[in-house]
């Protein structure tokens, strides 16, 4: 069969229309769950310290949550993941709306979501397999304390492969440096910092407004 421009044009159309944007060059989708529980009459953000099994970030204290798998929105990762974290059902927890979302340096994005576990803290006994373990930290602490903030400059590592004859200047061209802000809560001892502080100041930022 014979195709003309007009058609191809259509076609072009409608495979764009069915398309949702998405960030070039991302490589890695993650979604997490701000969790709000009360305790005491109290609400609380709950956090995870991850297990000291785990290959990436053992030990750290992060949002539940995870990579989303295939065919899977970023609302039912944020679901799936923190029921399997933390050992809850579905109707344990009711996601109030999806928060803002994270750009980082390493060609990852991720999508955070806010819910409340309507479960009490002492019957949650999360998975061992994924968690070391879990505690609160009340949302007052995060309204009333401002987290230290420090900088990193991200640098570029020149390659000696790279065809640097094809670009203007050469070896001289100026590259973009980049700088990573690298928020720190300390909350009795436990230390919130990286993008789980990000998330946790973002998280207050929106509903302060």
């Amino acid at each position: 069969m014979d195709f003309n421009a007009d058609f191809d044009l259509m076609k072009i159309k409608a495979k764009l229309q069915k398309k949702s944007p998405m960030p070039v060059d991302v490589k890695n989708r993650f979604a997490v769950m701000i969790p709000l529980i009360k305790r005491k009459g109290e609400i609380h953000l709950l956090f995870e310290k991850r297990a000291l099994t785990l290959r990436n970030q053992p030990g750290e204290i992060s949002f539940p949550g995870g990579r989303i798998e295939k065919n899977e929105t970023p609302w039912e990762a944020a679901l799936r993941e923190t029921c399997e974290e933390l050992l809850i059902e579905e109707k344990d927890l009711e996601i109030y709306a999806e928060g803002d979302f994270l750009v980082n340096p390493y060609a990852a994005i991720i999508y955070t979501f806010i819910g409340e576990i309507k479960k009490d803290f002492f019957e949650i006994s999360p998975s061992s397999a994924e968690v070391e373990s879990i505690f609160t930290v009340p949302l007052r602490f995060f309204m009333e304390t401002e987290p230290k903030t420090y900088t990193i400059n991200l640098k570029v590592n020149r390659s000696e492969d790279f065809p640097y004859h094809l670009i203007p200047n050469g070896e001289n061209y100026k590259f973009k440096r980049g700088r990573e802000e690298v928020l720190f809560y300390d909350y009795k001892g436990q230390i919130i910092w990286g993008f789980t502080a990000k998330m946790a100041r973002r998280f207050v930022e929106r509903i302060s407004l």
